[in-house]
């Protein structure tokens, strides 16, 4: 019988290790993959932030120049510095308008609609079938001087002329901003507070509590991890973009930190400058990441202690 049991241990070894090789080989195109189009050009982006821009090529020595001029300098229209502090503000700006009209939706939705509860999210989430560029510009159709928006107030005789001030400022670059992640936002918290326990609810319910109370106490702190995650998708999608605030905000008046990337990618041709705020970013944004993810896992503790 010993024999017999050694036997079976050894072919289920042997089993185990086939089992770990194929999902193993079944992994590497995935790892190959992540290498090659996600590890490798940062890795590259990282080198490429320490040289230095020449008159013809690219002098390939080690310098921190590029990361020293971004944080001191003050020539030309705005200091690079002030730019990302801009864009920081302008961010978060849009992350908070953004959670502002995606929370009371996903409320109604979840707790007030009966029939037809999946049709109208679906109708709320349409905009990520449509493309990125045709929502920035349906937006630019609105708010320009000859749009829908001044036609209308026109029209009322609400002004006698075009206001010039609704596009190419950053209102129409934070209102075209929310309109385009508000679903992403929307569709985490949704998701979080559609997997609320309604018992808890009728219990709150039951021992006296009003609908504001219910609220406050369990609704909320139950889906601020959704909230969370759904902030934090708008905020690192805010500051990365670049096509929104040169639709909406003009060329030169409305720069964010994206659109001085692409700059020094494009018409300035220093690579290094360009790479060096690129790193300047993606550890920012490393950094949002890991502290949202604490207060994500932080609050999610928290509800499941308060739940039990």
């Amino acid at each position: 019988m010993e024999v017999v049991h050694e036997k079976a241990a050894v072919v289920l070894k042997k089993k185990k290790k086939r089992l770990r090789l194929l999902v193993l080989i079944a992994f590497i195109p995935t790892i190959i993959w992540l290498f090659l189009f996600l590890i490798l050009p940062y890795i590259n982006l990282f080198i490429y932030s320490f040289w230095q821009a020449g008159p013809i090529n690219i002098i390939k020595e080690f310098s921190t120049a590029n990361y020293t001029k971004f944080f001191t300098a003050t020539t030309g229209a705005r200091a690079p510095f002030s730019i990302l502090l801009d864009t920081l503000y302008l961010a978060g700006t849009v992350t908070f308008f953004t959670i502002l009209l995606s929370y009371p939706l996903a409320y109604y939705i979840n707790f007030r609609v009966t029939k037809y509860k999946r049709f109208i999210y679906m109708l709320v989430i349409i905009p990520l079938w449509i493309s990125y560029i045709v929502r920035a510009y349906s937006w630019k159709i609105i708010l320009g001087t000859n749009g829908i928006l001044n036609s209308l107030l026109m029209y009322l005789h609400i002004i006698d002329k075009p206001l010039e001030f609704f596009l190419y400022s950053k209102i129409s670059v934070i209102i075209g901003m929310v309109h385009i992640y508000t679903p992403f936002v929307l569709m985490p918290i949704y998701t979080i507070l559609e997997q609320i326990p309604r018992n808890l609810i009728e219990a709150s319910k039951d021992l006296g509590g009003n609908r504001f109370q219910s609220f406050f106490k369990i609704i909320f702190p139950l889906s601020l991890p959704g909230v969370i995650a759904g902030g934090t998708f708008a905020f690192v999608l805010s500051m990365g973009d670049f096509l929104a605030p040169s639709l909406l905000g003009g060329p030169d008046s409305n720069t964010m930190i994206a659109n001085l990337v692409q700059l020094q990618f494009g018409t300035s041709n220093n690579w290094p400058y360009g790479s060096a705020i690129g790193v300047i970013i993606f550890i920012l944004v490393l950094v949002v990441l890991d502290l949202t993810g604490r207060a994500e896992k932080k609050y999610s503790a928290m509800d499941s202690k308060e739940v039990r």
